[in-house]
């Protein structure tokens, strides 16, 4: 039993870490923290709690099998998410207010949803004609969880080399990564039309 947590947690690690399977989730967690800088880190903590909570309630919905939804229909709309965040951090001022900050919880709980539906079609696969779900689905979603912990780490990492090392003021910072993940959500979303359209 244990070697099969450790199975399913790697397997959930590697997943969103993997910048093939995982890009779009990797971008999304990005553009979810990038307005912050790295000494808020207990904002960026209850953030990403907040995408947590969402995507583990739909990562088990779905997984067993209580709710159901087009995986190419989940996937355009995985990107939307990346594209509506970045837009969002364009237009957010330099310091969030607080009733801005709840929003952006409320926010990123209702889009770990969304994201939480990609992640169970990827488990699902994995679990065909398997009898116990319960252990696999909690190690997946704890390897999900390490995984997004590495991201926001070696992220912050890297933003607070150029802020604090490199003088690169927050706003700038946030525009520049923001307009890259825009470009690339688009791109996302063009390839994924034709899987709708289907």
């Amino acid at each position: 039993m244990w070697e099969q947590f450790l199975l399913y947690a790697g397997i959930g690690k590697d997943h969103i870490l993997d910048l093939d399977m995982g890009l779009d989730h990797l971008l999304f967690i990005v553009a979810l923290t990038v307005t912050f800088h790295p000494r808020e880190w207990k904002r960026v903590l209850i953030l990403i709690t907040a995408f947590t909570i969402g995507h583990s309630a739909t990562l088990a919905l779905a997984t067993l099998e209580i709710i159901s939804v087009p995986v190419n229909l989940v996937e355009f709309f995985i990107c939307v998410t990346i594209l509506i965040t970045a837009i969002a951090n364009l237009f957010s001022a330099e310091k969030i207010n607080t009733r801005h900050l709840w929003l952006n919880y409320l926010i990123a709980m209702f889009f770990g949803l969304i994201h939480g539906l990609g992640f169970s079609n990827t488990l699902r696969a994995l679990l065909m004609g398997s009898s116990d779900l319960l252990t696999p689905l909690f190690a997946f979603n704890l390897g999900l969880e390490f995984g997004q912990i590495i991201i926001v780490v070696l992220f912050s990492f890297i933003a607070w080399i150029s802020m604090d090392i490199f003088g690169i003021k927050r706003i700038h910072w946030n525009l520049i990564i923001s307009s890259v993940i825009a470009g690339m959500a688009l791109m996302l979303i063009r390839d994924r039309i034709p899987g709708i359209l289907s």
